[in-house]
């Protein structure tokens, strides 16, 4: 299920998949790592869930 706004996540959340450990039992389908680097934000194929990064980005990364 898609939420209403988008999950907002720091450098701390990644890496990122959905669903999230948070998720509820209910809505759970197969894990799928996103890719939040390179664009700010990822939109799962699943669910359609909209995640964004706020904050810096962590070094190292690419």
């Amino acid at each position: 299920m898609s939420q209403t706004s988008p999950v907002q996540l720091t450098a701390d959340d990644l890496p990122l998949h959905c669903p999230t450990a948070k998720s509820a039992l209910w809505s759970q389908h197969p894990r799928v790592f996103l890719d939040v680097l390179k664009t700010g934000e990822a939109v799962c194929p699943y669910c359609s869930t909209k995640y964004v990064l706020t904050g810096e980005a962590p070094k190292g990364h690419h």
